[in-house]
């Protein structure tokens, strides 16, 4: 659905009059305000196959800290990897990564296989520490879920079922005026997260998880 669907469909849920554009009203923005909640608390809730994508990284001997362009700082890292190297990265604290870094000489250098975020660049996305810090190139792909921009133009289709955004954008707009005969807000919300649980089951069975690889 677009987000001028997703705005109608709400409102239909409410028996309002549907509108042309998503901020034909005040109330119509108003629910447009509670689809990009809904969205956002949706994108949350699960690494969604449909948001994933690879943040690639290659490194330069003796730089261990890099921008993961275009990730932005809401996203989740399902998996990240040394394809150089065949090993797994492991994702360590701030606080471990801060002592790895000081208290080893900092010409510490060698195949890097910890990695910890800290801080953002000037475009607004995440920085990733590595340890120990590289001592040649290697390629690190990090694989991650990055939540979808916010909903402005009507045109733009959600990615996140559809479904459970209205669901969700529904409850909460039923929230926002009252109950009014109806079905009520916690009904609305149960039923979301009935659906919002089917859903994740679903989509686990259709992405299982990896076992792990051994490299041989």
């Amino acid at each position: 659905m677009t987000y001028l669907q997703l705005i109608n469909s709400v409102l239909v849920r409410l028996r309002e009059t549907q509108v042309s554009t998503s901020n034909d009203t005040a109330y119509s923005s108003l629910i447009g305000l509670f689809v990009n909640d809904a969205k956002r608390q949706i994108e949350d809730a699960f690494g969604w196959n449909v948001l994933g994508q690879t943040i690639n990284i290659s490194t330069v001997a003796s730089t261990y800290i890099y921008s993961m362009t275009g990730a932005g700082q809401k996203f989740q890292v399902q998996d990240a990897i040394n394809t150089t190297s065949n090993i797994r990265l492991q994702n360590i604290s701030f606080v471990d990564m801060n002592r790895y870094q000081n208290f080893n000489p900092p010409t510490t250098n060698g195949i890097p296989y910890y990695y910890s975020f800290d801080g953002v660049d000037s475009n607004g996305d995440t920085k990733v520490v590595l340890f120990p810090r590289p001592d040649g190139v290697y390629n690190l792909p990090f694989s991650v879920t990055v939540p979808q921009d916010t909903l402005t133009a009507d045109g733009t289709s959600v990615l996140v079922p559809d479904f459970l955004v209205v669901q969700n954008a529904y409850a909460r707009a039923l929230v926002e005026r009252g109950e009014d005969g109806g079905l009520s807000s916690s009904e609305a919300y149960q039923l979301y997260r009935g659906m919002l649980a089917d859903q994740i089951a679903l989509e686990g069975t259709r992405y299982p998880e990896s076992q792990e690889f051994v490299a041989t």
